[in-house]
């Protein structure tokens, strides 16, 4: 009833992606992928639990993009690339695209700047 849903998924395969849109589209229900992208080396050396550690060192089984596979997004709707852009570009990218699709949420998100990117960051190992 109104209500906008914004979820952050881990999905590596395109076949899940597909379908989250098709059950979107038979609901005449708007969907936007949105793929934050990075290389591996740049996730690996953000990575504050060493995750990616591990599953190189086979402590971590099916761990995406190590040996689990991951089927880049071909067409999603935003593609920001992390390692290029701050926090505040991204998010910024992705709000203008909500505006393009009619989910107008600048009353609630304004743009941010980037004087302000700070107090989007968790440091490394600190608690939300």
């Amino acid at each position: 009833a109104g209500a906008i849903v914004i979820a952050g998924l881990i999905s590596p395969y395109a076949v899940d992606r597909d379908y989250a849109r098709e059950v979107h589209k038979n609901a005449s229900m708007p969907f936007m992928e949105v793929f934050v992208d990075a290389p591996l080396s740049t996730v690996e050396s953000r990575d504050p639990k060493g995750l990616y550690k591990k599953a190189r060192q086979g402590q971590i089984k099916g761990f995406t993009g190590i040996d689990a596979p991951y089927d880049r997004p071909e067409s999603p709707e935003v593609h920001v690339r992390t390692d290029q852009l701050s926090i505040v570009q991204c998010v910024n990218v992705i709000l203008e695209r909500l505006d393009e699709f009619g989910i107008h949420l600048t009353q609630t998100f304004r743009p941010l700047d980037e004087a302000k990117e700070a107090e989007c960051s968790v440091p490394v190992g600190s608690k939300p």
